[in-house]
């Protein structure tokens, strides 16, 4: 198995125990209220930038002068964008097909892009907010979990066939539980409680739940009662069975409704969680990285097969992480000569528009090493473009420059990471990525 990449500032991994204390002093200023303005920058075809029409896309971060300036978290989705105040109101624009936003689907278009306050939230002080493609969720300061949107994939987590929410709905299959954090990818979701437990819910296909609903999935091909392959016998006929295969495929997907503790990890304590498109990473307290779902790209980092959560494949001590359409990223803690404790981002996965920040194998974690001496604390994967924020409050950017997702004023893709020089002087509490699109929390 190739090696990580040499480097002479980094001699050797430390040891696991140091592993906690350094999370801890880290991250500690991340999680303090300190509130700030939104910032945004990248693709603004569905209002997630927060630009008002015509202007489609921001090249450089800007200001977003609609919202409240007490922000103290956001969170970018596929399409649409949440912000939570130091009130506890949870403000969202954006795409609205499916009632993500929290204003009724019958919502005007061009009205998509104005963030407004979703409301439904009265009595509950959110504490914090999660975007994806189809559904929106927003954490009580009592640990509930509520959501809104739709999604016939069961991402709701509602219950049997409850595919939508025109206002936010609490999750009570999770009554009771303390949840910290909610992840979803375009059809399934996890949520990690305060003591360590992982639940999980919606489409569970190849894997990405682990072993949870295998027993509803069956092999088309053999819906019909051979174990051979389809032959066909001309284009139109392909055409005809491809098509009654995907329609068939979509009447039986293996859907489970409500959240469900993860067996295979119930016995670990769960200190991160991130869902990609159709893949899942799992972080226990004992620095043990996992991953399944879907593996086209390489993006389970893992050798192994198999639809279950099983050990990424060699990678250093990682601390948090996130799921990109087809590529995966971890911060990670690493060794220096010129600091006691340094930081580091490995990536594996998808690299067509060089969302990997790196060169080398794609399918095995790697160290990005354009980042070695930054200390970054934070790693977000968009579609195909990566960013991450430094202990300096900096912000960097790599991989497809289109639509100026990168924020450095051009659509050029960057094969390694880049600075945003134009954010010099703002001190960047939170970066965040969707699809598309970004979104900064700037200090006050």
């Amino acid at each position: 198995m190739p090696s990580f990449p040499r480097i002479s500032s980094l001699r050797r991994l430390l040891p696991p125990p140091l592993l906690l204390n350094f999370t801890l002093r880290s991250f500690s200023s991340l999680d303090s209220p300190k509130v700030g303005s939104v910032w945004s920058f990248g693709d603004n075809s569905n209002g997630a930038v927060g630009l008002p029409s015509p202007l489609l896309d921001a090249y450089e971060p800007t200001e977003l002068s609609s919202l409240p300036s007490s922000v103290v978290s956001v969170s970018a989705g596929h399409y649409h964008s949440l912000a939570v105040t130091a009130d506890g109101e949870v403000w969202a624009w954006g795409r609205n097909e499916e009632g993500q936003l929290g204003r009724g689907i019958a919502t005007p278009r061009d009205t998509w892009s104005s963030p407004k306050r979703v409301m439904g939230l009265d009595d509950v002080k959110v504490r914090a907010a999660f975007a994806s493609g189809v559904v929106s969720a927003a954490i009580g300061d009592d640990g509930s979990l509520w959501v809104w949107g739709r999604s016939k994939r069961g991402q709701l987590g509602l219950g049997r066939d409850v595919t939508e929410a025109t206002k936010p709905s609490k999750v009570e299959a999770l009554k009771g539980y303390d949840i910290v954090k909610v992840s979803f990818g375009w059809g399934h979701a996890m949520a990690q409680t305060k003591d360590g437990k992982l639940f999980g819910w919606g489409y569970s296909e190849d894997g990405r739940l682990g072993k949870m609903g295998q027993i509803f999935s069956r092999p088309l091909a053999q819906s019909k009662g051979t174990d051979k392959p389809m032959k066909f016998t001309n284009m139109l006929e392909d055409v005809e069975k491809l098509v009654a295969e995907k329609i068939e495929k979509e009447e039986n997907m293996p859907i489970i409704w409500e959240p469900c503790i993860v067996q295979e990890l119930n016995h670990l304590k769960v200190s991160d969680v991130s869902c990609g498109l159709d893949h899942s990473l799992v972080l226990c307290c004992n620095g043990t990285l996992y991953s399944g779902g879907d593996n086209t790209y390489g993006q389970l980092g893992r050798k192994a097969k198999g639809s279950e959560l099983l050990p990424v494949d060699r990678i250093f001590h990682p601390l948090s992480l996130s799921a990109g359409l087809g590529h995966s990223l971890a911060l990670c803690r690493i060794a220096s000569e010129v600091a006691d404790e340094a930081t580091g981002v490995v990536s594996w996965g998808w690299n067509r528009s060089f969302q990997l920040g790196r060169k080398g194998q794609e399918d095995t974690p790697a160290l990005v090493e354009g980042l070695v001496g930054e200390n970054p604390v934070s790693v977000s994967a968009g579609r195909v473009h990566s960013i991450a924020l430094t202990s300096k409050r900096e912000v960097w950017a790599w991989g497809s420059g289109r639509n100026g997702r990168l924020g450095l004023g051009s659509s050029i893709d960057e094969v390694e990471p880049a600075i945003l020089e134009c954010l010099e002087g703002q001190e960047v509490l939170q970066a965040v990525s969707g699809f598309d699109h970004n979104l900064l929390l700037v200090s006050a």
